[in-house]
């Protein structure tokens, strides 16, 4: 999962349980193993964190958020990694979305928390390759943002750097309609060959 890449590049990371204090077996396994990380609930989590990521499923994205609690994800940057797939099974390796191109998942997510800074990111990488990406000769695979604040969209570039990313801002929140769908794209060779070790790279003439 992504929490077990994140943590070894945090000095202490909150992970967000339902059910805590009374965690499950699973989640204290984890704990135990990593002693940088704590259980919360929703709320605790995103009051105490300088940074909230949301990385659920899309569907229940906007059901985490009301559990995290407005007011403690106000003003702070909320790095969203979630895409909107829906329930129903792939076509020849393509997933299918709940949304439309016209609005995207994180347009609905900033539209209903006005005052948490929404940036579309990692969203369309998995879990083995969001930090230090091992790729020949070295290339840094490329991580397309979005979002409608500069510093908090300056606080996930940095986040980026440290793990081994060059960074595509695409602008504002309405870019996150083209960024979602990249989820779909990096899915097919898993799904139809189950290779799920690539990244995207976006190239500049020099």
């Amino acid at each position: 999962m992504w929490r077990r890449r994140w943590l070894p590049a945090s000095s202490s990371t909150g992970i967000r349980s339902r059910s805590a204090p009374a965690t499950p077996g699973k989640l204290q396994d984890f704990l135990a193993r990593h002693p940088g990380a704590r259980a919360a609930s929703f709320a605790d989590a995103a009051k105490s964190g300088e940074l909230v990521v949301l990385a659920v499923k899309g569907n229940v994205a906007l059901e985490a958020l009301k559990a995290a609690g407005a007011a403690n994800l106000s003003g702070k940057p909320v790095i969203d990694a979630t895409n909107p797939i829906a329930d129903a099974p792939p076509q020849n390796g393509v997933l299918k979305f709940f949304t439309d191109l016209d609005r995207s998942l994180m347009e609905q997510l900033q539209s209903a928390f006005p005052d948490a800074h929404f940036v579309k990111a990692h969203n369309s990488v998995g879990n083995a390759r969001m930090i230090n990406p091992d790729f020949p000769g070295g290339a840094k695979p490329t991580m397309f943002i979005c979002g409608n604040d500069d510093k908090a969209k300056a606080v996930v570039r940095g986040i980026n750097d440290q793990f081994g990313w060059e960074t595509a801002d695409m602008g504002k929140v309405e870019a996150a309609r083209a960024i979602e769908p990249l989820c779909m794209l990096w899915c097919i060779p898993g799904l139809t060959r189950n290779e799920w070790t690539h990244a995207f790279k976006l190239l500049h003439e020099a």
